[in-house]
């Protein structure tokens, strides 16, 4: 298995950047898809990216296409996102996730993935 943490969380103001990374630990993160998601007090978790084995493609979620990356570095076992133009609407607990099936290239649902960060929290004030 995997062990994810993310960092990189914190307090910024409406239009600024966050880059935020997730650090995995345990086996060969290469294998794992990887996918960012974000939960808002009273919500539901809330997809917004994944990146493939290789980083050669990524999928949004439109709520953040256009603001948001998604990459990895696979030879520090490392996935990021980079957050931009952030909104208060944004301020939620960020967390990623891994997944190892094969048979999915870039999982959207959060029942797809395997292992969790814990999660780091992400505020935007206006």
């Amino acid at each position: 298995q995997v062990q994810l943490v993310e960092s990189g969380g914190g307090l910024v103001q409406a239009g600024g950047s966050l880059t935020l990374s997730c650090a995995a630990s345990g086996r060969t993160f290469s294998m794992y898809a990887m996918g960012w998601f974000r939960q808002a007090p009273g919500k539901e978790r809330e997809f917004l990216g994944a990146i493939r084995r290789s980083g050669s493609n990524t999928v949004y979620a439109d709520s953040v296409k256009g603001r948001f990356t998604i990459s990895r570095d696979n030879a520090k076992n490392t996935v990021y996102l980079q957050m931009n133009s952030l909104k208060p609407e944004d301020t939620a607990v960020y967390f990623c996730a891994a997944d190892s099936d094969a048979r999915l290239a870039t999982p959207v649902f959060s029942w797809d993935y395997e292992f969790w960060g814990p999660g780091t929290q992400v505020t935007v004030s206006s």
